[in-house]
């Protein structure tokens, strides 16, 4: 159990620091984009990983997935899952996108709420 924890642990590091490369990329070359998190319930890992892709505004997030850059943000994220040695078949299922306007609007700016939320929707 040690061990699995142990090994836990260093996927999720690794996990992280390929995520901020991929947040650092996209905010170099997505207009509007803000930051990147990751929620994960341990017991079942990794079917429950979701990335939330989180942008200034929704007028932004729309214009990027309209232009095409969702499928950016879906290869930066199946990359960062490959760098982590985590291996999902459908990476989209597992990418989500949310809007700092709509997590004030809704949420009065509480991200835990937020992300809780989120969690308790995901299929």
């Amino acid at each position: 159990m040690q061990n699995n924890q142990r090994e836990q642990g260093q996927i999720e590091r690794a996990l992280v620091s390929a995520l901020t490369e991929a947040c650092e990329t996209a905010k170099s070359e997505i207009v509007g984009f803000s930051w990147l998190t990751h929620e994960v319930e341990r017991h079942a890992f990794p079917s429950s990983l979701q990335i939330i892709w989180v942008f200034d505004i929704r007028e932004n997030l729309t214009r990027a997935l309209e232009s095409g850059q969702g499928k950016r943000m879906y290869q930066l994220s199946a990359d960062a899952l490959k760098e982590a040695g985590i291996a999902l078949s459908n990476v989209e299922a597992h990418v989500r996108f949310d809007t700092e306007e709509d997590c004030a609007r809704v949420n009065g700016g509480d991200w835990q709420s937020r992300l809780a939320s989120l969690r308790s929707a995901t299929p």
